[in-house]
């Protein structure tokens, strides 16, 4: 079993817990299988980061709740080996600071191994979206336009629109991407990121 998807997995079980939901009832709304969402809380499946998504949408939570590390504070030191990781069909996300109260931005690396994306299933969700292309080169669909990313070149968009990304090439690709998750008069943890379909 791998730690950092059975952290993972035990943070969306609470959460789903404390929502008062069932594995059937958060497999309703989300659209996931019951044995899909169970695998995952126990740690013996990653998710994708589309599922991560769904299951965020479906419990009305940031998708940075799932890494979420319940000490609070107010400057995030995150060594590389201390990153929570997660990770399925070719793409691996890992959280580069979780933990601020308040917490508006939150950033990932994302590295994509050849021939990986979603393409086939773009999604949306409130705020904004920064994308910064560390090596490798990716493909970037944003509202009908293709952006083509290379080791420096960077996008920023209005995150409402549909959106999706895939790895053409035969080598990886890295990504840091930042997620706003957009201003109101709530707290920024209440504020969650409502796919159009599924996810990244």
């Amino acid at each position: 079993m791998n730690e950092t998807t059975s952290d993972v997995g035990r943070q969306i079980r609470g959460i789903r817990e404390r929502r008062g939901l069932s594995l059937r009832g958060l497999a309703q709304r989300c659209g996931l299988s019951v044995n899909a969402i169970s695998l995952i809380e126990r740690g013996e499946n990653s998710p994708t980061v589309s599922s991560l998504h769904q299951m965020a949408t479906a419990l009305d939570v940031p998708i940075t709740d799932f890494f979420e590390d319940p000490h609070q504070q107010p400057v995030i030191f995150t060594p590389p080996d201390a990153r929570l990781r997660t990770g399925a069909n070719g793409v691996l996300l890992e959280s580069l600071g979780i933990g601020l109260r308040d917490q508006q931005l939150e950033p990932f690396l994302m590295t994509a191994r050849p021939h990986s994306g979603n393409r086939e299933t773009p999604i949306a969700h409130t705020g904004e979206e920064f994308v910064y292309c560390l090596a490798g080169q990716v493909n970037y669909y944003v509202g009908g336009e293709c952006y083509t990313l290379c080791c420096g070149y960077s996008l920023l968009f209005d995150a409402t629109l549909p959106h999706a990304f895939c790895n053409p090439t035969d080598d990886p690709a890295q990504l840091l991407i930042i997620f706003h998750r957009g201003g109101s008069s709530q707290l920024a943890r209440q504020l969650h990121i409502n796919p159009g379909q599924t996810s990244l």
